[in-house]
């Protein structure tokens, strides 16, 4: 059993658009479980749901968390900070992070974090996205436009995928 349908199966008890709105919010499944399961036939265990629903439904349900997350991932590191540890792994993240990839985002800037987003596949998505953003001090309305760029791109190919029946999103 995919992680979505498992999530799905739990919250069987709520409404299928409610719950197609409550998986793309979850950072495992993002939009990508949530429309797998959304426009999967009820046989298989998914929704039916027709595709401008699903779809909408899913954006929505995907950039819910994203304002908060981009306004306090800053607050809540500067918080942690103050215990050894945590200073040491966000100073150790940080470093890392954009030694590996500062001069893409650099170059790319937004249009990086936006085709980050973009790609459907596992540890990238408007989570990781946000993280991104924040790691690299891009500015919240443009951290959000392009991640709100990403999760429409995405969805247009998730939902593509999904109904050609290409099985690469069995993993959600």
């Amino acid at each position: 059993m995919t992680v979505s349908a498992t999530i799905a199966a739990h919250i069987s008890w709520i409404p299928d658009w409610a719950a197609t709105v409550i998986i793309a919010m979850m950072p495992v499944a993002e939009l990508r479980g949530a429309l797998t399961i959304a426009l999967a036939p009820a046989e298989v265990g998914g929704y039916g749901m027709a595709v401008p629903e699903a779809y909408f439904l899913a954006v929505i349900g995907n950039m819910i968390p994203v304002i908060p997350l981009l306004l306090f991932l800053g607050p809540v590191s500067d918080f942690l900070r103050r215990w050894k540890v945590w200073d040491v792994f966000f100073t150790w993240l940080f470093t890392r992070t954009q030694h590996k990839h500062n001069a893409r985002f650099e170059k790319y800037g937004t249009l990086a974090l936006t085709l980050f987003v973009a790609v459907p596949l596992p540890v990238t998505g408007a989570w990781t996205g946000c993280a991104a953003a924040f790691v690299f001090g891009i500015e919240f309305r443009h951290a959000l436009l392009a991640i709100f760029t990403g999760v429409l791109i995405a969805g247009i190919v998730v939902t593509a995928l999904t109904l050609t029946g290409i099985g690469i999103f069995e993993l959600f």
